[in-house]
């Protein structure tokens, strides 16, 4: 397992410019990772959420988590293929292109 990714430097200045966000956004994360689920599992719904939202910045950063959790790109590719019945096809792959955009980063 790798260590968590940096976040974004928009992100970064925006939490400096807004402290009191991120402290918020850290209780609710916090508050959602109570139960049975394991780190691997809750990056996979989260991944599916923000497909599910249609939610560019998100699947960004669970594909990029899910890398450093050691999540194979097997599996959340799998996660966007499932994503197509209920988001349909042309979302399924604006999802597919946005791991691909994490991917060509690296």
């Amino acid at each position: 397992m790798n260590a968590p990714p940096k976040p974004p430097k928009k992100y970064r200045d925006f939490i400096e410019r807004f402290p009191e966000l991120e402290q918020a956004w850290e209780r609710i994360h916090d508050a959602g990772r109570k139960g049975p689920l394991d780190d691997r599992t809750i990056r996979l719904v989260k991944l599916g959420v923000a497909i599910g939202a249609q939610m560019e910045g998100p699947v960004h950063s669970s594909i990029r988590k899910g890398l450093a959790l050691g999540l194979s790109l097997e599996a959340m590719e799998q996660v966007v293929a499932l994503s197509a019945g209920t988001v349909g096809l042309p979302s399924a792959v604006a999802a597919f292109t946005w791991i691909q955009d994490v991917l060509e980063k690296r």
